[in-house]
């Protein structure tokens, strides 16, 4: 049932196309972020740099909040040409292209700066690429921050006072490794069920960016927020090479400026998420704690050990980046 009526909405979605103005073509743009989120901020900023550079001949529908489906489903509609353009994250893409896993190693990037001049330099472009043979090809990267420990009991100031800590991870090995390596019990959970996992004691903490810290309430049921910055994963803005295959070379370029564009605008949006999303936290009465981030890192260098001997093909890779 859930797959016929997914194919309804995009017969709606197409013939909702034939009656627009023949001169412009729409692309249609799905993601699972709500209006507020700098993402959808960025998106609009896309759509208006669009319009500007090719004169209107291009369009974007916007379907923001999950309309669509989830991200694996809006992929899923690049790759049949159904969908133009979404966003998802790098960890997601890793499961296409191995090289985004590289973006979970703790501490790869040494500061912001540096991982925007690896990103949006040759390194960064040539992953996004890679995706071309999975018909997923990159537009360009959006900032979604860092990654930082909260807990409801006992705060995080060394890896130390991780010891015996359930944490709550994705189901994603890279940072299993890394909660265990810090000490931590690492605890694979759904994301939906973190609030009340936290409410009951089943997990005592997580790690997530301050934004999502937030916008998910976890800052009701959590007392301390520590920022040890321990990975740095950016969104990736994708457009399915179905679509991007019957484009001029002209249109190419014109989305590509776009994308490129937006990318700017959203990290500006992304900053401000952050302080008013620290702000309401302090507000709650969360206590803000900068660690001496080092003494994570060096506990951590285990993970990078690890991804190595298992991917001794990413070795190159990450040497460019270090360097």
């Amino acid at each position: 049932m859930k797959n016929r009526l997914f194919h309804i909405l995009i017969l709606i979605i197409f013939l909702q196309s034939c009656k627009e103005d023949q001169t412009t073509k729409t692309l249609y743009l799905a993601h699972n972020m709500p209006q507020t989120h700098s993402v959808h901020k960025g998106i609009l900023e896309f759509q208006k740099a669009l319009r500007l550079k090719s004169g209107g001949k291009l369009d974007v529908k916007i379907f923001p909040d999950g309309q669509l489906g989830s991200e694996r489903e809006v992929l899923e509609l690049l790759q049949i040409g159904s969908v133009a353009i979404t966003k998802v994250s790098a960890a997601t893409l890793s499961n296409f292209v191995p090289e985004y896993h590289v973006f979970g190693i703790p501490y790869l990037f040494e500061n912001k700066q540096h991982q925007f001049d690896i990103l949006e330099g040759d390194v960064g472009k040539s992953i996004l690429e890679k995706g071309s043979q999975f018909w997923l090809r990159g537009l360009c990267y959006y900032d979604a921050g860092s990654r930082n420990f909260y807990t409801s009991k006992k705060a995080i100031r060394t890896p130390e006072d991780l010891k015996g800590l359930k944490i709550r991870v994705m189901n994603n090995q890279m940072a299993i490794n890394m909660i265990n390596s810090m000490g931590g019990s690492a605890t694979p959970l759904a994301f939906g069920e973190l609030y009340t996992a936290m409410q009951q004691g089943v997990v005592d903490g997580a790690e997530n960016n301050s934004p999502s810290f937030v916008s998910s309430n976890h800052y009701e049921v959590s007392n301390y927020y520590t920022i040890d910055q321990h990975s740095s994963i950016p969104d990736v803005l994708l457009i399915g090479t179905k679509f991007w295959n019957t484009l001029s070379d002209e249109e190419k370029q014109w989305i590509q400026a776009a994308a490129d564009s937006s990318a700017q605008a959203q990290k500006k949006f992304w900053n401000a998420s952050v302080e008013e999303s620290m702000a309401i936290a302090k507000a709650a009465g969360v206590e803000v704690i900068t660690p001496e981030k080092s003494l994570f890192q060096e506990r951590s260098k285990s993970v990078l050990e690890q991804f190595q001997k298992a991917h001794p093909e990413m070795q190159s890779l990450i040497n460019s980046i270090k360097k």
